[in-house]
C-alpha cells in the first residue's frame, strides 16, 4: 500500500431556503411523533465470529400486525464479503435535511466494524433493499488513516460523517471522523489536524449550540478480542467524552468522567434542538451521566442514574455491572429507555426533569443470572438467587437486551440481544449456537410501564444460512436514534 496521506475536509455548504417544499423527515421531533406507524424494520445480522463462513446481511422485518408475514424476515441482502461485522447503520439524509427539497432518505449506510468497509444500500424498494456501492477500507485508510467505522449520521450539508475507532492496526490513537460526500466518496477527516480524541465510538451534534460531543469505547486491538478487565487498568478503554465545535471540528473540551464513567458508549442530546443537555450511557460503571452547558459556554457532567452492581459467584469479577450498552430518548423528550445487557432488564425513566429521572417501568428479558446458569448472585443477607427468564411463543429468551429502537409515537420498543460477536461468545455463548432474537415491548406512555408483546417474536436461530446475530434496527422513515433536528 502507498504511504498514507491524511486528508482533512470541510463540510459541504447548502443554503436551505425553499419553504414551500419539504425534504426528508419531519420539521420537528413532535411532528415526527404523528408520523405513520412503522411497517418495516431493517436490522444488521452478523455471521462474523460465529463459525459460519457466510457474509453478514441486512434483514427486512415485517412489523405490520395486519400483514400475513408479520414478525417474519421477508428479505435478506447479504454483503459481498465474509468477516465484516456489520454493526450500526445510518441514513444518507434525515430530518437534519428537512429544509432541503432536493434531499431524499434513500440510502442506508452500513459501516463494517472489523473489515473497515462501508456499504451503501439502496432502499428504493423498501421491502427488498439492494447493494448500491462499497467504500473500500483500503481507500479510507489511504486517504484518512481511519479504520473500524462505527456511527454514521447524515448532515444538513448533504455529507455523511462516520466515527472511526482506530487505525488499521487497531490503535486507538488513529481514531477520528470520516467525511463522505453525497455520492459516498471519501472526502477526508472532519476534525481539524491535531484535534482527534483519545478514543472513538458514538457522537451526536446539536447545531444550535454549535457543539458535537463524542464518546469512548476503547482500542480495537483490545475490545475485538473480548473483554479483559486488565485492559481497563492498562488504559485501553475510555472514560472521556469530547466536546467539539460544530461544524468547525475543533476539540474544545475533554470531560474526564472518572470511575463513574468507565466505557461511555451511546450518547444522545435531548431531541428539541434548543436544549443544551443530554445523556451518555457508561457501560462498565453502569451509570447514566447527564452532560449540560454552563453559562460560560463550557460543559459539565453529573451522574443522573446509577445501576448498582450485583455481588456474584463463578464470574470473571466479584461484582457484575448492569452494562448499559444502549439507550434512547422518546421524541417528546419525556422518556428515556436503556438496557442492562448483563443483568438483563430494560428500563423506562421519566426525564421531564432531566436532573432527576424517575423509574417508571422495568422488564427482564434475559440475563446471565437465569436459573440453571453457573453464575449466581448473592443478596445483602448472603442468600444465593437467580432469575426466571420469560418465554415468548414457547422459546425461552436468551442472552440479554442489547440494542433498542422506539416507534415514532413512543408506544413500541423493539429489542435485539447481540452486542459484538467476540463479546457475545464470551458472555452469552448460547448465542453462537442459537443466534439472536428480536422482541417487541408495549410501552405505557401515560402511567409508565413495559410489557412483552406475545404476538411478536423474530427468531434468528432458523435463518437459512444458520443462526445469526442481530444488532441495530432502523425504520425506512427514520427514528429517534437516526434523526437530528437543526
Amino acid at each position: 500500500m502507498d504511504p498514507v496521506v491524511v486528508e482533512h475536509a470541510e463540510m459541504s455548504t447548502k443554503t436551505q431556503t425553499n419553504c414551500s417544499k419539504k425534504g426528508p423527515g419531519y420539521a420537528t421531533p413532535i411532528e415526527a411523533m404523528s408520523g405513520p406507524k412503522e411497517k418495516l424494520l431493517y436490522v444488521t445480522c452478523v455471521y462474523s465470529g460465529t463459525g459460519i463462513e457466510k457474509p453478514d446481511y441486512l434483514a427486512t422485518i415485517d412489523v405490520d400486525p395486519s400483514s400475513p408475514s408479520y414478525s417474519k424476515v421477508i428479505h435478506r441482502m447479504p454483503v459481498p464479503h465474509v468477516g465484516d461485522e456489520l454493526h450500526h447503520s445510518g441514513w444518507n439524509s434525515c430530518s437534519s435535511c428537512h429544509g432541503d427539497p432536493s434531499a431524499s432518505r434513500r440510502f442506508l449506510i452500513l459501516p463494517s466494524l472489523l473489515s473497515g468497509r462501508i456499504y451503501v444500500v439502496d432502499t428504493k424498494d423498501p421491502k427488498a433493499p439492494r447493494l448500491h456501492k462499497v467504500v473500500q477500507s483500503e481507500e479510507i485508510v489511504q486517504k484518512t488513516g481511519l479504520a473500524y467505522p462505527h456511527t454514521s449520521h447524515c448532515l444538513a450539508s448533504g455529507d455523511i460523517m462516520v466515527s472511526c475507532l482506530g487505525d488499521k492496526d487497531g490503535n486507538a490513537e488513529g481514531n477520528g471522523f470520516l467525511l463522505l460526500d453525497s455520492e459516498f466518496n471519501v472526502k477526508g477527516r472532519w476534525e481539524k489536524p491535531g484535534h482527534s480524541p483519545l478514543f472513538g465510538y458514538d457522537y451526536w451534534y446539536q447545531p444550535r449550540h454549535n457543539t458535537m460531543i463524542s464518546t469512548s469505547w476503547g482500542a480495537p486491538l483490545a475490545f475485538t478480542k473480548g473483554f479483559n478487565p486488565q485492559h481497563v487498568s492498562d488504559g485501553l478503554y475510555g472514560r472521556q467524552i469530547y466536546v467539539y465545535s460544530w461544524p468547525g471540528g475543533e476539540l474544545k473540551q475533554t470531560l474526564d468522567l472518572g470511575n463513574t464513567g468507565l466505557i461511555p458508549l451511546e450518547i444522545r442530546f435531548l431531541h428539541e434542538p434548543s436544549r443544551d443537555t443530554g445523556y451518555v450511557g457508561c457501560a462498565l460503571s453502569s451509570n447514566m451521566v447527564r452532560f449540560f452547558k454552563n453559562p460560560d459556554d463550557s460543559w459539565s457532567h453529573e451522574v443522573a442514574i446509577s445501576v448498582k452492581p450485583l455481588k456474584v459467584k463463578n464470574w470473571i469479577l466479584p461484582e457484575m455491572p448492569g452494562l448499559i450498552t444502549d439507550f434512547l430518548i422518546s421524541l417528546d423528550d419525556r422518556y428515556m429507555y436503556f438496557v442492562n445487557w448483563l443483568h438483563g432488564d430494560v428500563r423506562q425513566y421519566n426525564i421531564e426533569d432531566p436532573k432527576n429521572p424517575v423509574l417508571k417501568g422495568q422488564l427482564w428479558v434475559g440475563t446471565l443470572l437465569k436459573k440453571g446458569s453457573p453464575v449466581v448472585a448473592e443478596d445483602e443477607n448472603g442468600n444465593d438467587w437467580q432469575c426466571e427468564v420469560p418465554e415468548v411463543q414457547g422459546k425461552q429468551l436468551r442472552g440479554g437486551p442489547q440494542m433498542i429502537q422506539l416507534s415514532l409515537d413512543g408506544k413500541r420498543l423493539y429489542v435485539t440481544n447481540s452486542l459484538f460477536s467476540s463479546w457475545d461468545k464470551q458472555f452469552y455463548p448460547e448465542l453462537m449456537q442459537k443466534g439472536s432474537h428480536m422482541l417487541q415491548i408495549d410501552v405505557d406512555t401515560e402511567k409508565g410501564g413495559l410489557a412483552i408483546n406475545p404476538n411478536f417474536f423474530v427468531d434468528f436461530e432458523s435463518e437459512p444460512e444458520g443462526p445469526s446475530l442481530a444488532h441495530e434496527m432502523r425504520y425506512p422513515g427514520g427514528d429517534c436514534t437516526s434523526d437530528i433536528w437543526v
